[in-house]
Formats: structure tokens, sequence, C-alpha cells
């Protein structure tokens, strides 16, 4: 009997795959993934069945990415999925794996999406096509998409499709494929009429069948809070500041990641460390120590790096970046709640990443409640509660007899009641964490709407009698300029920019400056402050299917106006396609900075 299958390393992937798979914080291979890439590197036919959330995708990409020729640029995979929201999803998984593959090309395509659109990115070439089956079979018709030098295909949920009456379309397919092109099938159920599709269309498949944990301990309260992008950081600082904690764990996606929100947290006066797999395992025990001894109160970790911690006296676990499966996320939330005591999840989750919220719920067979994020009246209220707590803590422990002195003479001197002489000592305490937090200057942090209506939102906001206001908007922080490589002659709008970093980085539209189209490239202010973390995703995102490969250029144009004389004239907005121009005042004072509360 063959040992199990711990690392990537041992499943023949070449070093390009590899190396995107640290680089995305996949540090040992799923059930799934372990029993599948094999069958499919060797060129297997397959059926697997597993629930949603297991990992599969990257089961079936990783394999289907190995055995690719990228110098043919026909379709050589073709990806079945039931709804367009999957497609864009395994699509983009497509893309994030392939990373280091270069000229790699992915290309979805789905009903009510631009016919036009998808004819000029089927001329260009696809090495991978994902597809509802109805779109898949219009452009089967139209000959536009040709599958002569097909040598994948792999049925994403085919369960799904069954239950949404596409089990003949997918039928009627499979029929136009090559005969020698591998099949593989994958579905959380197995009913008789996906059995006959499997035994129709499939040669001698290997199967694979996993069994996924039902459950999670009852003993853990599960919440979300629906934030994203920039504001994560804010909303974990006000779960610190009011949930009665223990220890936590904050889980994060990577290495980088995981020592990025260390230090800052750190920085903001927390007892922190990070927990990765690129320390020593010395490193590694003594912060596990530390954690133990109260020495540390929050650990930032990966998910291989807190794999079998068993600490008594971690209280919460806070998902800071939403696991990859249902399964990392039941690993994770089983570092607490231990020993039939009770423990407290929180799941940060983006709006375009409530698919997945709505997968762990399916998985673990347990509702996971949105949470009511805390006013800065109530943070206010923990702080003067803990406030009032470490006097009276400092009374009981500590002979106060020297400083009674101290009191007593500045009273006499300057003839000053012990009640101010205790405020003003109060008030020079509180000076680094106000006591008093204003609610006017918090940042928006959550964003409860539809992913729909946030597009929306995004889009309306870039109307021209509305785009100064942003601009101006905007200039209350520091601005940064960045080049996207998206223009004119890629039919990128100023729609598409706003509502694709709106929606992929997090960041309010309110907080979109300026933006300027060229014809091959295009400008953009963001906050000044951008995480490396979103910085290295926004270059993945893509607008009119092309990648925005996000670069910094400096100070926006704004920024270094506040460091000229005032009255040197106004700003200039120029379009280079049409030539107009659009004069705004330069604003002469700056309003006070939103800072992070």
């Amino acid at each position: 009997m063959s040992s199990p299958i711990t690392q990537f390393e041992e499943l023949a992937l070449s070093p390009p795959l590899l190396q995107t798979l640290k680089e995305v914080g996949y540090e040992s291979p799923s059930p799934i993934q372990a029993a599948c890439i094999p069958h499919l590197l060797a060129g297997h036919d397959l059926i697997g069945q597993a629930q949603t959330g297991t990992g599969k995708t990257a089961a079936f990409a990783l394999p289907l990415l190995e055995r690719l020729d990228l110098t043919n640029h026909q379709p050589q995979v073709l990806v079945l999925t039931p709804t367009r929201e999957l497609a864009i999803q395994v699509a983009e998984a497509f893309q994030s794996y392939a990373r280091h593959l270069p000229g790699f090309h992915v290309l979805p395509i789905y009903g009510g999406q631009s016919m036009t659109i998808q004819l000029r990115h089927l001329r260009r070439g696809a090495h991978v096509v994902v597809g509802t089956p109805g779109r898949v079979m219009d452009h089967l018709r139209r000959e536009t998409l040709v599958l002569d030098g097909l040598r994948s295909v792999v049925l994403d949920e085919a369960d799904e499709m069954l239950r949404m009456g596409f089990i003949d379309d997918v039928d009627w397919i499979l029929e136009r494929t090559p005969p020698e092109r591998q099949v593989a099938l994958f579905s959380a159920t197995m009913p008789e009429p996906i059995r006959r599709v499997a035994h129709r269309h499939l040669r001698d498949p290997q199967e694979v069948k996993i069994q996924t944990r039902t459950a999670t301990v009852s003993t853990v309260q599960q919440r979300y809070w629906q934030v994203s992008g920039l504001h994560k950081l804010d909303a974990l600082n006000r779960i610190l500041e009011v949930e009665d904690m223990d220890a936590a764990l904050v889980f994060v996606r990577t290495k980088t990641a995981a020592t990025e929100l260390a230090e800052r947290l750190e920085a903001r006066g927390y007892s922190c460390a990070a927990l990765h797999g690129d320390m020593t395992q010395a490193l590694r025990e003594r912060t596990v120590d530390q954690l133990k001894n109260n020495s540390v109160d929050i650990v930032v970790a990966t998910d291989v790096a807190a794999r079998g911690l068993d600490v008594q006296r971690i209280s919460h676990v806070i998902n800071y970046d939403i696991p990859y499966d249902a399964e990392a996320y039941i690993h994770r939330i089983g570092r607490t709640g231990r020993a039939g005591r009770a423990g407290t999840a929180i799941l940060f989750v983006a709006p375009r990443e409530m698919r997945m919220l709505r997968v762990i719920e399916k998985a673990t067979r347990q509702p996971i409640t949105p949470m009511q994020p805390p006013t800065q009246a109530v943070i206010a209220g923990h702080r003067l509660n803990r406030f009032k707590q470490k006097i009276l803590d400092t009374m009981a422990a500590q002979d106060l007899g020297f400083f009674h002195d101290v009191v007593n003479q500045i009273e006499q001197e300057q003839a000053i009641s012990a009640q101010d002489i205790a405020a003003a000592l109060a008030y020079l305490i509180q000076r680094e964490r106000p006591l008093q937090a204003p609610e006017a200057a918090s940042v928006k942090i959550t964003d409860s709407r539809p992913t729909q209506e946030t597009r929306h939102r995004a889009e309306s906001e870039t109307r021209p009698t509305q785009r100064r206001d942003r601009a101006k908007e905007s200039t209350d922080a520091a601005m940064m300029r960045y080049r996207l490589e998206v223009g004119h002659q890629h039919g990128a709008t100023p729609q598409n920019i706003v509502g694709a970093i709106a929606n992929e980085a997090g960041i309010d539209s309110r907080y979109i400056g300026r933006i300027e189209i060229h014809e091959d490239y295009s400008t953009v202010d963001l906050p000044d402050g951008m995480s490396a973390e979103i910085f290295e995703h926004l270059k993945k995102v893509r607008v009119r299917q092309c990648p925005l490969n996000i670069s910094r250029l400096g100070p926006s144009e704004p920024e270094r106006a506040r460091r000229r004389p005032a009255g040197t004239g106004e700003r200039v907005a120029r379009s280079p396609k049409s030539g107009a121009t659009e004069r705004e005042p330069r604003p002469t004072l700056r309003r006070k900075r939103e800072t992070d509360s």
C-alpha cells in the first residue's frame, strides 16, 4: 500500500506550478487533489465524487495545465460548468495557477456576455475555454469554437447541470469532441442519468470518492462580516477592541501576509507574532510556547503552519482571508472550542466571496450568521470599561504611597483639586488610544449590499456629472497614481476600471480618484497605503479580458499640488482620445485625513 501524498512536490508538477502554489499559500494537497492529480497527469479518464469546497478545481486545473502545449493556441481544455458565476471562478483559478506559464490564455464564455467580445477573444486563441453548456453550444453551431485540438474535457458539478436541465446539452457537446480526448467528471452525487453519461463518454475511468467532514464542533459560535480589501485591517482592529477574548488565531493565505499583518498589529500595540512555513522549527515552537504562556495574545498564521496547533487559551479564530475550501475552514476553526470549551469563529467575506461562504455552510451543515459591526460608541464603551478596570487592578496590586504624595504636592502648590489632577493624568494615559472616538472620524468598512448593486453604484459614480465630486472626495487622503495596462484599444472604460477595483480590492468607489484612459494604458489615483497582497491581486484582475498589471507611478497630481504655493492654476483632465479638457478648481485647503480608529 503506497504512503499518502502530503506534499505537492510528490505529484510530479513542474517548477512554475509549484512556485505558484507556494505563492498562493497551498502548502499541501487536499485529499481530492492528492487522489486526482496523478490520474489526470497520466491521461486517464476520471470520475471524482466530492462536495463543492473540497479543492476540486485545483485537482483538475493543475494537471491539465501541466499537459498544455503553450505554443498551440487552439483550445486544448474545455471545462463545462452549470452557472456563469462558476465559469468565472474556474477561469480565474486557471489564470491564477498559470501565472508563471508565459503566454497562457483562458477564456470564460457564458450567456449574458457580449457575443462580439467572445468572438474576438476566440479569434485570438485560448488554451483553456470555460463555459456554460448553452453558450458553448451556440459557438459550436456557429463554428466559432473549434475543438479539433481538444485534449481534455471537464464536467464540473455534473449533478447541478442535471438539476438545471443541462445534461442533454452536455451529451450533445461531448459527442462533438475528438474521440481520443480525456474526460474528467466531478459530481457531489451520482444519480443514474450522470452514470449513463459517464458510461457513454468515459473510457475505463478511474474513480475517486472523497468523504468530507459533515460538521464543525457545536461549541464554536460562527459569524461572518462582509468586508474586504483595505478595510479588513480596520475591521480586525474593531473586533479585537470589543470581543472578550483570551487569545486569538488569525488566519491568512500567504506567508507574506502573515508577517505583514503581524507587524501592523504590533504597531497598534497588540502582543502579536507570525507563524508560517518559512520559519525554522525552533522559532515556530517558540511562538507556540509564547502563546501558551501568555507572552503573546495574537498569532497570525497560514494553514499549514497552524496544523496540529493545540493551545487551550485560543478563544477566537478569525479568518482574515477566506479559505480556499471548506476542509481548510473546518481545520481552522477547530483550533478553538476544544475539549468542550466555548469558542468563537469570525470570517471576513468580500462581496465576490459570498458564494464560498454558502459552500462552507453547505459542507459544514451549519449556518454562519452575519455579525453587526461594532460602532465607534461601542468601541469607546469597551475602552472605557477596560480603562476603569485597569485603574482598579492597579490600586489593588500596587503600593501607591509615593504617588499620593506627588498628587498632594500638586494639589497644595497649584490649588488644584485631586479630581482635576486625576482627569489630566487620565487624558495623558489615553492619548494613544482615545476613550472618546468620534463616529465621524471612522472610515466606512462595511459593504453589505449585493455585488450587483455595488457594481451598479460603482458604474454610476463614473458619470461625467459626478466624476469631479469623486475626485474631490478622494483628495481627503494621500493619493498615489497607478498605471493599468488596459486602454482604448482594449475597450476599457472608467466604469470597467472603477467596477473592477471596487469589487476586487474592496476599495469604496468614493475613494477611487482621477482616471485617464490612453490608447494602450490608463492611470488611476488610489489611496496610499495599499497592502502588498491587494497590489499583487490587482495585477491579475481583468478588465475586458486583459489583466490590469498595475504598477505604481508616484504621488497623484493633487498630492503634488499640495506641495506647491497656492494659486498656481487649475488642474486639467485631458482625454487623449477625444482631446477634450475638463477644468477643475485646484483645492486650496486640505481637509483632515481620515484615519483608522
